[in-house]
């Protein structure tokens, strides 16, 4: 599912115009995005929880050359599954995708 699809199944299930749900959504996006550009986790009961967490620079290897290079420190976004998230994707198994 792309952007574009999560605003049509949002619209239709909340029985409002697509272009009302495109702009929520891209205000909760924005949010998130904001919150986590301070250093904030961002949780959803139920859902998951957005962090932020640094990684330690380390020594790594060019996969053509092998030559060894130094990958820098940098901070990166995590999503952690809520019990609820979880238990609906393995509810799931089953079905085949698209």
């Amino acid at each position: 599912m792309n952007k574009a699809e999560m605003i049509e199944i949002v619209a239709t299930k909340a029985n409002a115009s697509k272009a009302a749900t495109a702009t929520i959504v891209g205000a909760a996006i924005e949010a998130i995005s904001d919150a986590l550009a301070k250093g904030e986790s961002v949780q959803f009961i139920g859902f998951g929880t957005f962090s932020v967490q640094e990684r330690q620079a380390r020594t790594g290897r060019n996969p053509q050359t092998g030559k060894e290079m130094k990958i820098p420190a940098k901070k990166v976004v995590r999503f952690k599954p809520g019990a609820a998230l979880s238990a609906s994707a393995n509810a799931t198994k089953g079905k085949k995708k698209k």
